[in-house]
């Protein structure tokens, strides 16, 4: 919102000043002229203080968190720095996105050139904040004026993510207990044993402890594990959700929630997982690599319902993993008795809104399946899922 010029009392001060202006020509008294003309002249020269400086101002935010979870709280210090005539008085306010809140203003001059603010997340996307403005009054409070200085910082908010259990076993395509294979490989993930470098090497690879020993470039041999598959489905279609308008669906955001926590667990437990939404789309791959974990979260803090469901068995291709996780919406009884497990060996399956049978007729068909509300504690509701609760419960 732009502000007037003139403070409240500043129009005060240039009305009252008119009026004793008009008054002292009526009653033809020149006290009352020298008063009024004191009065409006004030405010004016007020302006002048205010508006005639030249300022510019250069901005840098630095936020202790790259990626911002909904829910999660980050401090943000903005390093302001201001070239102009004198110290302006009056007080900063950074612009925030609606994806985010906190309280971003306070007193200028301060202390430090650093201004700092805590930053919250409260909605998944990628936003900008600022500009930030300066807000000057001059020393009777008559004028004011906001400048804007510094370019914007892009802030993104990635989905919440819940601490889940893991499965009760480690399952591989045809259920049994899998495990895992290596082999010697130039680039891996985990083995420190060093060789020598060669063409094409990634320079992050290097082992600089052995390099300094042996004085040639050196780069870690590693081991190669072959991990069981997992998969995770957001089935984002648009006729499984609420129409999205101004709020975001607070089912569908638990959702996506689910697929990130889920996600997370699996590779945790040592699962190659790919995740994909309905159209099969990819959103993410996991490998056991943190650039993985940060790209999929990113990936997660756009994406909304759109498109069309596929059938799964076409999502999940001729190889069925162990564990394939599916997160809905709306879920009928006639859409759950045509919805294939595509060969898993672990199907999970969460609903937010499942109609009457919907999760008996799934789970006739093999599911473990559970249902999904926006309340409800994310990981309770996977623990629902998970076989041996089903088990336990029956």
């Amino acid at each position: 919102m732009r502000r007037r010029p003139l403070t409240a009392r500043g129009w005060g001060c240039l009305l009252s000043g008119i009026l004793l202006v008009v008054a002292a020509n009526v009653i033809s008294a020149r006290p009352l002229l020298y008063l009024g003309v004191l009065l409006a002249a004030l405010p004016l020269v007020s302006l002048l203080i205010v508006r005639l400086p030249r300022r510019r101002g250069t901005v840098s935010r630095q936020i202790e968190t790259d990626l911002l979870a909904v829910g999660e709280t980050s401090r943000v210090n903005v390093r302001f720095e201001l070239v102009g005539l004198g110290t302006p008085n009056g007080f900063w306010r950074d612009t925030l996105p609606p994806a985010v809140r906190g309280d971003a203003e306070g007193d200028y001059p301060g202390d430090s050139w650093v201004l700092r603010y805590d930053l919250e997340g409260v909605r998944r996307g990628i936003s900008t904040l600022g500009p930030l403005t300066l807000h000057t009054i001059d020393p009777f409070g008559l004028a004011q004026r906001e400048q804007e200085f510094g370019e914007t910082r892009a802030i993104t908010v990635i989905p919440q993510t819940v601490a889940l259990a893991p499965l009760p076993t480690r399952v591989g395509a045809a259920g049994g207990t899998a495990r895992t294979r290596s082999s010697r490989i130039g680039q891996g993930a985990d083995n420190l044993i060093p060789r020598p470098y060669a063409s094409g090497d990634s320079r992050r690879r290097i082992h600089w402890r052995a390099t300094a020993h042996r004085g040639d470039l050196m780069v870690r041999q590693e081991e190669e594990e072959a991990s069981p598959d997992a998969m995770v489905v957001l089935d984002r279609a648009a006729s499984r959700w609420e129409r999205q308008g101004e709020e975001s669906d607070a089912a569908f955001e638990a959702a996506v929630s689910l697929c990130a926590s889920a996600a997370l667990r699996l590779a945790q437990d040592g699962y190659s997982v790919d995740v994909v939404d309905s159209a099969g789309f990819a959103l993410g791959e996991l490998r056991g690599h943190e650039d993985d974990r940060e790209d999929f979260l990113v990936a997660l803090a756009t994406v909304s319902p759109r498109g069309e469901p596929r059938d799964l068995r076409t999502l999940v291709g001729p190889n069925p993993p162990g564990p394939l996780v599916l997160i809905t919406g709306r879920l009928d009884e006639s859409d759950a008795e045509h919805l294939s497990t595509a060969g898993a060996a672990a199907p999970l399956l969460f609903a937010a809104s499942a109609g009457p049978g919907a999760l008996s007729a799934a789970t006739a068909h093999g599911w473990h399946a559970a249902s999904l509300t926006a309340s409800d504690d994310l990981s309770e509701v996977w623990e629902d899922a998970l076989p041996v609760a089903k088990a336990a419960h029956g």
